[in-house]
């Protein structure tokens, strides 16, 4: 079985395709230089030359705040990149797993977030993802993969900016805005489960098993490090930002992914080895 991957060199493909080697897929990896999701003529070129049976589309403008300004970039790349390949996918009968985000939800929800619960993205980065899954809904064949707080040993994410930030007098983390860690080992996981068992088409929420804040994560990693860091929580308006985070991001995975904890401990140990 053949899997296209685009966004191939992010930090998620990175961790991706190797997994999906070992399970014993064909992989075509792509990135911008032989894959331009905006531009729609090339998308079919690729697609039709490759045949594959499915797609699971990494690439992304993931930053939250600079899409803030910048969101005639971010709605090309997430929204109308998005489109052009679900409508290829298809036309071309292939399966396509869209990863998205937790930011297409506004956070004022008391408890976990299903699947099935209306979106409400409160930043152009979450308007933009959510474009993407209504374009993907529209395909007979797809998966759609929300995730959150994600990190990995491939990419700039909290858990490496925490550690670079250690021997600071005092550092201060947000506390009231809640969610699921999310290692991008787990996520592909989860990802390879959804098509190896042949799930049913639709939404799922491929993230950490229970919940923490910024603070609390940032707390974990230390302790895990034992690292002896001045952490200090501060509130989301101490720590102001261009874009909206949601405050509750918290969501039912379906037990797709393991507690976020453990998995942390994972991939400290593995970046310990390194």
């Amino acid at each position: 079985m053949k899997i296209l991957v685009t966004g191939a060199n992010g930090m998620l493909g990175q961790d991706l395709c190797p997994i999906l080697e070992d399970e014993g897929f064909e992989v075509v990896e792509t990135d911008i230089d032989t894959l331009d999701i905006t531009d729609i003529k090339n998308v079919e070129k690729v697609l039709g030359e490759e045949k594959p049976d499915y797609v699971i589309h990494c690439a992304a403008y993931t930053n939250v705040d600079k899409a803030e300004e910048d969101k005639e970039t971010a709605h090309k790349i997430n929204a109308l990149g998005t489109k052009n390949l679900a409508q290829t996918c298809n036309s071309l009968g292939i399966t396509i797993v869209y990863i998205s985000t937790d930011y297409v939800f506004d956070g004022e929800k008391e408890g976990k977030y299903l699947p099935t619960d209306k979106t409400n993205p409160q930043s152009v980065y979450g308007a933009t993802k959510c474009e993407g899954e209504q374009a993907v809904q529209q395909c007979e064949k797809y998966y759609i993969t929300r995730t959150s707080w994600l990190y990995g040993h491939h990419g700039k994410n909290f858990v490496e900016t925490m550690i670079s930030l250690k021997d600071k007098e005092e550092l201060k983390v947000v506390d009231d805005q809640v969610g699921c860690p999310t290692w991008t080992v787990e996520l592909s996981n989860g990802i390879v489960k959804i098509i190896t068992e042949e799930m049913p088409y639709g939404i799922y929420q491929v993230c950490g098993s229970g919940q923490t804040s910024w603070y609390g994560f940032a707390k974990k990693i230390f302790e895990l490090c034992n690292f002896n860091v001045n952490l200090k929580p501060c509130t989301t308006q101490e720590f102001p930002r261009p874009a909206k985070r949601p405050k509750n991001s918290i969501m039912e995975n379906g037990k797709l992914c393991r507690n976020w904890e453990v998995a942390l401990k994972e991939y400290l140990e593995l970046r310990c080895e390194e």
